[in-house]
């Protein structure tokens, strides 16, 4: 066990020792925020609120991860810094007025993004299957998933972010049943239409949040997020929900870009962020109770897709333990700031 020295804990309460620095730290263990954003919620100027940024980042208390011309904050979830951000968030009034007023601007924030998305997708829904195609060859990202299906017992799966159905198209053959969730009714329509189209019994579609999934704990065998996590304002929490409905030993899939810099791809195709590395999905994966697959990568120009596979880890039983079964990191935080996100 690791044990924190008295020069990290004073670190870590002296970079934390202000009321806007703990609102910063408060906010940023709520998912990944940019300064605009966090200058937005606080309403203070944005050389103010980088400087708070730049002190709690230094003292290990926040992540911060350049992306283009983009930086996004977190709070950090590995070393000494990690433990003493979780112990002061745990320590923080949410009934505070001030702490009340950032939560809801907070949400605001989180709902323009969303209406964003939404509007994107709404405008793009017939023809979203090919935009997808612009710059990876679609046909192989299908083999490569179909392949991963081939031979495996999957008696329900779930396709979180559906779009037009079209992984349950192609995966309908090697399950049981397919559920696929899209916040989008105008992608639900082209969905419904599709499976329509190709008389798939087994599958239906309905509406849901990502965030937020109306499923029980451990009733899927199997999950597919295909070009999905990229839109995400806070792919790790989407990570949890999805490992969240899958069974002990149950199977996730995660098809995105790797991690790129085509800046206009936030600008046209409202794209969050600009694709991931493998050690950035590792932590996600392990931090959501997953255990890190060998990805698969496929080339393509300028961009390359990765399969990212994970399986959900099996608890150690009193008589038989195993390499799978060893839990692969902390278990996730049951922070009280995470009832709020």
């Amino acid at each position: 066990m690791t044990t924190d020295s008295l020069d990290d804990v004073l670190n870590g309460l002296r970079a934390a020792a202000d009321m806007t620095r703990l609102r910063l730290l408060l906010l940023c263990a709520q998912g990944e925020w940019t300064v605009t954003e966090l200058t937005q919620i606080l309403g203070q100027s944005q050389p103010r609120v980088s400087r708070h940024l730049k002190l709690l980042t230094d003292a290990g208390l926040l992540q911060r991860m350049p992306e283009g011309s983009w930086v996004f904050y977190r709070r950090a979830r590995s070393g000494a810094g990690a433990r003493m951000a979780r112990n002061l968030c745990r320590m923080l009034p949410l009934d505070d007025p001030t702490v009340v007023l950032d939560r809801q601007r907070l949400q605001m924030v989180r709902e323009t993004r969303r209406l964003q998305a939404t509007r994107y997708f709404a405008e793009r829904a017939e023809s979203w299957d090919r935009l997808r195609s612009l710059y990876v060859d679609e046909t192989k990202v299908e083999a490569a998933l179909q392949s991963l299906f081939e031979g495996r017992s999957v008696s329900r799966l779930l396709d979180v972010g559906t779009g037009t159905g079209r992984v349950l198209q192609l995966l309908s053959p090697h399950i049981g049943f397919g559920l696929g969730i899209d916040q989008s009714t105008e992608m639900l329509t082209v969905a419904r239409a599709n499976l329509d189209k190709t008389s798939l019994r087994n599958c239906q579609v309905r509406q849901g949040d990502m965030y937020h999934l109306a499923l029980d704990a451990g009733s899927f065998d199997a999950a597919v997020l295909h070009h999905v996590l990229h839109f995400a304002d806070d792919p790790a929490a989407v990570l949890v929900e999805a490992a969240r409905v899958l069974r002990p030993g149950g199977h996730l899939v995660i098809i995105d870009f790797a991690r790129h810099d085509q800046e206009h791809l936030r600008r046209d195709h409202a794209h969050r962020r600009l694709g991931f590395d493998h050690d950035e999905m590792r932590l996600w994966f392990e931090a959501a109770g997953l255990a890190f697959n060998e990805p698969q990568s496929l080339k393509g120009d300028p961009l390359t897709v990765v399969l990212w596979t994970a399986t959900r880890v099996v608890k150690p039983s009193l008589t038989k333990t195993s390499i799978t079964d060893t839990p692969l990191t902390e278990p996730p935080d049951e922070d009280r700031e995470s009832q709020v996100a």
